[in-house]
């Protein structure tokens, strides 16, 4: 039940609205629209990251959208409310029959009231989820990156990463799995085949292990076809896991590593020349073995002028084997510490596969 309406008087006379009934039109005027006006289980769409300011994200994802939309799918066609189909013409004795009519009625008019791209609360904070109508989120966006990938002309300030989600469910392991059963067929089952890799991220939820979605949904690729394979560097494929709350997001995905991610600011920067990056770690070793052949020869110089002072050369001489035991320890960590680091990167590739 909605909170009634309150009212305050003025100090003229009259009465001011209360905050419910802002609430209550701006609740009327969403429903207006269609469509469901939260991110829920069963839709398609884009889910987008933002920094800061969701509105001129959302701005930015619907100019966007609609210019390559146009491209692939031509112009959005609308009709006009003179030309939607209306429950009045005629009269029908039967009464069964003009309720089917204009539940019929009802479901087509808000059908024709439904954008290609429309936004919906995600749910998180930072982060725009665009439902998309009649067309295929992944081709899109895959198009979106290619065209900035080749031309690198920056078309957004705002937006970071655009991720198609190609399907929605509960974020319930069980429902994850029964839905990811047919859900991944059309890239992997037999005949199809392919490298792959899973890519996980969850927001303001806190029941779903991550490791066990992991290791669920690789199964399940694996049983789709036993050729297909992990590929953690250059995978063919992405399987991208978004929870957010209830719901999880789903999509596969190609050339996420060469399209830096799907983050639109990072696919239209130019790679740095490999070249250019060895001459600069050359020059620093070059510098450092200068640096270290001019401390040889102070050392060998201070070394010629102790000799003459007994004094000096006893303290010189108790403080080698100090800075000696020093180097040793330092040369002693790091096989440790190298160990370590490659245990971690062994450890993650273990989590993601």
């Amino acid at each position: 039940m909605a909170a009634p309406a309150q009212s305050t008087t003025q100090p003229g006379g009259g009465k001011r609205k209360g905050k419910a009934q802002y609430v209550l039109a701006k609740r009327a005027r969403r429903c207006d629209a269609g469509g469901p006006r939260q991110l829920e289980p069963g839709l398609q769409g884009i889910l987008i990251t933002c920094n800061m300011n969701e509105r001129k994200c959302v701005e930015e994802a619907y100019s966007l959208l609609n210019e390559y939309g146009d491209d692939m799918y031509g112009p959005e066609k609308f009709t006009d409310k003179d030309q939607q189909p209306s429950g009045s013409e005629g009269e029908d004795d039967d009464v069964e029959a003009a309720l089917k009519k204009e539940v019929g009625d009802i479901k087509a008019s808000t059908e024709l009231r439904l954008r290609r791209f429309q936004s919906v609360e995600s749910g998180a904070n930072n982060v725009v989820f665009i439902r998309t109508l009649g067309i295929e989120p992944e081709k899109l966006v895959h198009h979106i990156l290619q065209d900035m990938y080749k031309t690198k002309k920056k078309k957004t300030r705002v937006i970071l990463r655009m991720l198609p989600i190609s399907g929605t469910c509960k974020a319930f392991l069980e429902d994850m799995k029964k839905y990811a059963q047919t859900f991944l067929e059309p890239w992997f089952k037999t005949p199809n085949k392919g490298t792959f890799q899973i890519v996980y991220k969850s927001r303001n939820n806190s029941h779903v292990n991550r490791e066990e979605v992991i290791r669920e949904l690789a199964g399940i690729v694996c049983t789709l076809n036993s050729e297909n394979k992990v590929d953690l560097t250059n995978p063919q494929y992405t399987v991208v896991v978004e929870i957010i709350k209830a719901v999880c997001c789903l999509s596969v995905v190609k050339d996420y590593m060469l399209f830096r991610k799907y983050n639109l600011q990072e696919v239209v920067k130019s790679p740095k020349d490999p070249s250019q990056l060895n001459s600069k770690q050359g020059n620093g070793k070059e510098a450092k073995l200068e640096s270290a052949d001019k401390s040889d020869q102070n050392n060998t110089a201070e070394g010629k002028n102790n000799q003459q002072v007994p004094e000096n050369t006893e303290e010189l001489g108790q403080t080698k084997p100090t800075s000696n035991l020093q180097v040793v320890n330092e040369g002693g960590a790091k096989p440790e510490l190298a160990s370590q680091a490659t245990e971690g990167s062994k450890s993650n590739e273990n989590d993601l596969s």
